[in-house]
């Protein structure tokens, strides 16, 4: 079997209803789809988080070279030989996510090759179910009162939806996330996760204040708090808080990795982006190299529902950090925000049903693409 095609299809769809996390309102969703084809007929698909155009550009004219006439099935092979590449210009950033993508779709074609699902080929599952908590609440107006109203309501549906947990947007002022955190938890209550996440919004100093001031409000992680690069600010919000510190969603590869787990650790709980922090090549070796220094690993997923995809075969293999009844089980990431081709590119939709997601169990991602919802969003 050699590889014959390999394309990278920029989608884009304006949405109605904006949202906001700490850098940024946001008005339309994008993302990077690759298709590699084969002399089989058989076709793998990926996804990849990062800027679609440069993405792209990486993708068609510096990997799909090298990637015809190879046979698909040589993953470890491939992977290497594309990182080296570009090794000395794109150790991290988008050569890595773009290579996450072409790994993606490798792992696809490998599992309709065999007739089984990604998670087997990769000596799983270790999990058939997870549970996955609503990622939402992001700023929807700049009147507070408004926004409070509305982040209510939205927060309450969770709820009902049967979510055990869902992450809340700060990264807007201390007084302003404090109001926010101490109103939800009221609508919540205490049985319910709630996860902050400021997006690298604030300095150390904030970080600090605003997690020491959060900690009566038994919050889950605080995500981002800081720059991703600055990992001694990581290192020192960890030393002086209870809240468990989370991230890296910025950062790429098992060596970026490397230094956020080195003693002093920088994170109790990791978050690498399957799509785009290696792929899943990379990221279960990532994952074994978390538990070796008791982290935990929940991946960031954002993305289309082929991203939703990868990161579930990639939870049913997820190692724990300890065994026994009481131990972390990794959890999905649902992106409750307004996407018009998320779920949509899906013949089957990934679904949550009271919290909980099922992994496919179709060969490959096990999951099948709409031609017509690609075409009808593709720019490229």
């Amino acid at each position: 079997m050699k590889i014959t095609a390999v394309h990278a299809h920029v989608m884009e769809a304006p949405i109605e209803e904006h949202f906001a996390f700490s850098q940024a309102w946001v008005d339309k969703r994008v993302g990077t789809v690759i298709e590699i084809e084969t002399d089989a007929g058989i076709t793998g698909w990926g996804d990849v988080y990062g800027p679609p155009w440069i993405v792209a550009a990486v993708i068609e004219k510096a990997y799909a070279p090298m990637l015809i006439g190879e046979n698909p099935l040589a993953g470890d092979a491939i992977w290497e030989r594309l990182h080296n590449s570009l090794r000395d210009h794109g150790q991290r950033g988008v050569a890595i996510q773009a290579l996450s993508g072409v790994d993606i779709a490798l792992w696809d074609i490998r599992g309709k090759h065999f007739g089984a699902p990604v998670h087997v080929l990769m000596g799983g599952p270790l999990r058939s179910e997870v549970k996955a908590y609503a990622t939402g609440l992001y700023r929807r107006s700049m009147d507070q009162d408004e926004n409070i109203a509305i982040l209510s309501e939205e927060a309450g549906g969770y709820i009902n939806q049967g979510f055990g947990a869902m992450k809340l947007k700060v990264g807007f002022g201390f007084d302003y996330d404090m109001t926010l955190i101490e109103i939800l938890r009221g609508i919540i209550g205490f049985d319910v996760d709630l996860f902050m996440d400021a997006n690298h919004g604030y300095d150390l100093v904030q970080a600090k204040k605003l997690a020491l001031a959060a900690e009566a409000y038994d919050i889950g992680w605080f995500e981002e708090p800081v720059a991703p690069e600055d990992l001694e600010s990581y290192r020192e919000l960890r030393r002086i808080t209870t809240i468990p510190i989370a991230g890296g969603e910025c950062s790429f590869t098992r060596f970026d990795f490397r230094a956020i787990l080195e003693s002093p650790r920088a994170m109790d709980i990791i978050q690498p982006d399957t799509a785009s922090a290696g792929g899943l090549t990379e990221c279960k070796k990532i994952a074994d190299m978390a538990v070796a220094h008791g982290a935990r690993y929940n991946p960031h997923v954002w993305g289309t529902g082929i991203g939703l995809a990868t990161a579930m075969q990639l939870l049913a293999v997820l190692p724990l950090t300890v065994p026994g009844v009481a131990a972390h089980v990794p959890m999905l990431e649902y992106d409750q925000t307004p996407h018009p081709f998320r779920q949509g590119l899906l013949v089957d939709p990934i679904q949550v049903e009271n919290g909980v997601a099922y992994v496919p169990e179709g060969p490959g991602l096990g999951v099948e693409i709409k031609r017509d919802v690609l075409e009808r969003y593709k720019v490229n």
